[in-house]
């Protein structure tokens, strides 16, 4: 077969996959620009059949009720509070876990190891109701306890992602520490800290984007609405008898501006930090 043949083949074989491709991104993409154009749109164009994506003028009524309703601004609030605080201690104390499973010897592991990826196959729902149970008689519900607590002590995915991306470190190199003076804790602040910053901030905006999102656990535990969070806001606007769409996409678009930023920010850490994840033992 000749070397011309080959590259017809190859560049047909191209072709074909980027078509492929570029459908399943336009799929991925066009709830998105719905989102987008209906957010742009009067009330009356929002619910004309047969949609249309762009009725020919831009209206931002949408957007400028969206920046009147001060729900808004107390479901960003809260959700950052839910969020950011825990975010750091939850990552903190998955550090140390997955420190502990990688780099030290100590009774047990494996079998404690074990138990921990179990917990990862029990769905969430057969937890759900003794969780609220418990929640409830120590007088945690209706507060942001038991969105934070709990996960202030680490996460099985984060411990598991990290103690993954530990094992791609060197022990020599914690053995010359060591040689140094370096105790366990210095050689976990002073060289597996720093040598993780990527798989760090994966798992920061991992983490982030787990709790920014979150519906099911503020909608089980928070009945005030003043404690809603972003989430909660957006069925309350969803939950009238005619809804305004332009204003609930809008408000949909605002919603998701962070997240985007945060995105561009972290992209270089956050591709980083997973595609050099090993999963050596």
């Amino acid at each position: 077969m000749s070397k011309a043949s080959n590259r017809r083949k190859k560049i047909f074989g191209d072709v074909i996959a980027y078509a492929f491709l570029t459908l399943g991104c336009l799929g991925v993409l066009l709830p998105f620009f719905v989102i987008l154009s209906t957010s742009f749109k009067t009330y009356i164009d929002s619910v004309k059949v047969p949609f249309r994506f762009f009725r020919g003028y831009i209206d931002f009524t949408g957007y400028k009720e969206v920046f009147q309703m001060p729900s808004l601004y107390s479901g960003l609030g809260n959700t950052l509070l839910i969020v950011l605080p825990i975010m750091f201690v939850g990552v903190f104390t998955s550090l140390l876990s997955a420190f502990a499973f990688a780099k030290m010897r100590f009774r047990a592991k494996s079998a404690m190891f074990a138990v921990l990826m179990f917990s990862m196959m029990l769905p969430g729902v057969i937890t759900m109701t003794p969780a609220y149970i418990v929640y409830d008689w120590i007088g945690w519900t209706d507060s942001f306890l038991p969105l934070m607590i709990p996960n202030a002590f680490g996460t099985v995915a984060c411990t598991f992602f990290l103690r993954q991306y530990f094992y791609t470190i060197p022990n020599e190199m914690l053995e010359a520490a060591e040689i140094d003076g370096l105790g366990k804790f210095g050689s976990f602040i002073r060289i597996m800290i720093p040598l993780a910053k990527p798989a760090i901030i994966a798992q920061m905006v991992l983490w982030f984007i787990a709790g920014y999102n979150d519906y099911f656990g503020p909608m089980l535990y928070l009945n005030t609405e003043s404690k809603y969070t972003l989430q909660l806001v957006l069925r309350l606007m969803t939950g009238s008898a005619e809804s305004n769409w332009p204003k609930i996409m809008a408000c949909c678009v605002i919603t998701m501006i962070p997240m985007l930023v945060l995105y561009f920010v972290a992209q270089k850490q956050l591709i980083e930090g997973i595609a050099s994840t090993g999963l050596k033992e």
